[in-house]
């Protein structure tokens, strides 16, 4: 199935965090950060690092968003990563792809700040009708969560 003409979903996310950009970005340029950092991601497996053709670090890896059903019933959802970033503190562009032909974009830029960095996050989401109605709510409240958690550990 083709994904839908609809125009992409699409979101920002702000927040300010207590932590210089460098410490941010080691953060958010480890993809085992993102367990628990999405309330949905449970795990990450097959990590694997390289670069693209421009020589910028890239990481490839799955990861397995947990979604609770009815009472003990769980879904895992394995989901395929791509992580571009530009250091030192250059955007981290993530590219998604999940079953049900669900594709999402999700770039993360930070700025120093007195009070610490800011991080904006752009999301672009696609999927076919049924499922974008899920999808934007999901994915809203997964960054909302984020912007949040990310705020918690940067300032412990």
């Amino acid at each position: 199935m083709p994904e839908d003409r609809k125009p992409p979903i699409a979101f920002e996310t702000t927040c300010t965090v207590a932590a210089p950009p460098d410490v941010v970005y080691a953060h958010l340029a480890d993809p085992r950060s993102y367990i628990g950092l999405s309330p949905l991601i449970v795990a990450v497996d097959d990590v694997r690092h390289g670069h693209d053709a421009e020589g910028r670090p890239v990481a490839d890896y799955v990861a397995v968003e947990r979604f609770r059903l009815v009472g003990p019933l769980r879904w895992d959802n394995r989901i395929r990563v791509r992580m571009v970033s530009t250091p030192p503190h250059g955007p981290l562009v993530s590219e998604v792809r999940s079953p049900g032909w669900v594709s999402l974009r999700a770039v993360v830029e930070l700025s120093p700040v007195p009070e610490g960095t800011r991080v904006d996050e752009r999301v672009t989401a696609h999927a076919p009708a049924p499922l974008r109605r899920f999808v934007a709510g999901q994915a809203r409240q997964v960054a909302a969560y984020r912007a949040a958690e990310l705020t918690r550990r940067m300032a412990a």
